[in-house]
C-alpha cells in the first residue's frame, strides 16, 4: 500500500500530533506505510518534538514509531481532533 505520509510537512501542518505528559510529537513524515511499519520494530517518523528540555520550542529529528505509539496518545490527525 502507498505511504500517504511520505512527503515532509511543516510543524504547523503535521500529519499527526501525539502527546504524553510534558511531551508533544508532531509527525512531519513517515518513512514507511502502515503495513510495513507493523513488521518493523525500528520504523521511524520524522517529528518536531517538544518536551521539558526544549523550553517551549521544538527539536526536529527521527523518533521510533513504536515508542511514540507506546508512550503517546493520538490527539490530532490531518488537522482533525480525534
Amino acid at each position: 500500500m502507498k505511504n500517504e505520509c511520505g512527503k515532509s510537512r511543516t510543524k504547523d501542518n503535521p500529519y499527526e500530533i501525539w502527546t504524553a505528559p510534558g511531551f508533544e510529537w508532531r509527525v512531519l513524515k513517515k518513512y514507511k506505510s502502515e503495513e510495513a511499519e507493523a513488521t518493523d520494530p525500528y520504523a521511524r517518523w520524522f517529528c518536531a518534538t517538544s518536551g521539558p528540555g526544549t523550553y517551549g520550542s521544538y527539536e526536529l529529528g527521527d523518533g521510533y514509531a513504536a515508542d511514540i505509539r507506546r508512550y503517546g496518545t493520538l490527539v490530532e490527525k490531518n488537522g482533525v481532533r480525534v
